[in-house]
């Protein structure tokens, strides 16, 4: 006959809540780990392979050399978490001068993760080829031995790939 004027929940309804919710984010936790490095380690692969395809056509469309690299003081490092800069490359070898032009810059990459290759740059000659600067990308999120590590292997063509390796590390 009378409606009940109090809507909501007791401190016991809501603790017991609370305490599903806790259980519940406790279990999941692992899972959210693996899953933010694996996606992490995915999105920063391609976005490495977009920007070496992106120079690769660069280098042949305009018919000039053009370098991939990360960039201090206007010439390359082997820093490569410092994250990479596109730049057409006239003058000398691996640095910005004279003519040169940078043409993309990609953000850094995770302070917690590693990023190598084995040369200090990635040069695409006028016809796309990668000659002397071939080699393989590695990116490890968090661990050298992380089971969501990627490659990306540049062959002497050019062509950049996805590694087929099933165990990768960057050591």
């Amino acid at each position: 006959m009378y409606a009940n004027k109090y809507h909501g929940f007791n401190l016991v309804e809501l603790l017991t809540g609370l305490t599903i919710f806790l259980l519940l984010s406790i279990i999941a936790s692992p899972s959210l780990n693996s899953f933010v490095l694996s996606t992490r380690a995915d999105s920063s692969i391609r976005t490495i392979q977009q920007t070496l395809i992106l120079a690769r056509n660069i280098a042949i469309s305009y018919g000039t050399r053009v370098t991939v690299c990360p960039i201090e003081n206007n010439k390359c490092t082997t820093n490569w978490q410092d994250g990479l800069s596109v730049f057409t490359d006239t003058g000398q070898k691996n640095q910005i001068d004279g003519q040169d032009t940078i043409i993309h810059v990609t953000g850094h990459f995770n302070e917690e993760d590693i990023v190598l290759y084995n040369r200090p740059a990635i040069r695409f000659q006028a016809d796309g080829l990668a000659s002397g600067t071939n080699g393989t990308f590695k990116y490890c999120p968090e661990e050298f031995d992380s089971p969501y590590s990627k490659a990306l292997v540049v062959n002497q063509a050019g062509r950049v790939r996805f590694s087929t390796k099933k165990v990768i590390k960057c050591d």
